[in-house]
């Protein structure tokens, strides 16, 4: 991209256009956990359409992850046009995930982990819930830290050029933060989404 996408004001003001997404992010999923005025906006859903939802964001944020280790490859490699097509997707999954992730959350319950398992090669060992709440509790944290860092590198990504990034912005050290922090991040939400929906039991508690 050898000219930005995006000028004007949020090229002059990258960081009050970060922060003021950051806001509107962090405000919509404290709203679908928190605020039963926002979670009445959406449909209350069935296990079925839980499960459906929860499935399609594992594959979407597999396939993030896998573009932003892509995007980090290519840029290392100096392949700046396929590195910024790479995190641009991987930005556009993510608003995707947003889109499931949302109505999920206020409309579909919870699902409790339970430590049994439909398979007899599957250990039960005590400290493989602890594991998991550890897990989660990193994935959530990460994703919480990342969302201001993604959003900024990518807020300077799309208004200025390849030149410019390099010698003008912080792009490069927020893009190095931003992706680790977000590929972790996704790796253990795709880990968690496994052990509870696939090797272990859960126990689903309706909105």
């Amino acid at each position: 991209m050898e000219t930005p996408l995006v000028g004007g004001w949020v090229r002059d003001h990258p960081r009050a256009t970060t922060l003021l997404l950051a806001v509107v992010g962090y405000a919509a999923v404290v709203g679908v956990f928190a605020v039963p005025s926002v979670q009445a906006l959406f449909p209350e859903l069935t296990l079925g359409q839980v499960n459906l939802l929860a499935h399609a964001i594992a594959v979407v944020n597999t396939l993030a992850a896998t573009s932003l280790a892509a995007g980090w490859y290519w840029i290392r490699n100096d392949e700046v046009s396929k590195h910024a097509h790479a995190m641009l997707s991987a930005f556009v999954l993510i608003l995707l995930f947003l889109s499931m992730y949302l109505p999920k959350v206020a409309g579909g319950g919870t699902k409790e982990f339970v430590l049994e398992s439909a398979y007899a090669w599957v250990p039960l060992w005590e400290w493989v819930y602890p594991a998991y709440l550890l897990m989660l509790a990193i994935h959530i944290l990460l994703s919480i830290l990342a969302m201001p860092l993604v959003l900024y590198a990518v807020v300077l990504g799309v208004t200025h050029t390849p030149d410019e990034l390099r010698t003008q912005t912080p792009h490069r050290k927020v893009g190095r933060v931003a992706a680790s922090t977000w590929i972790l991040s996704l790796v253990l939400g795709v880990v968690t989404y496994v052990l509870l929906n696939h090797l272990y039991g859960y126990e689903f508690v309706a909105a």
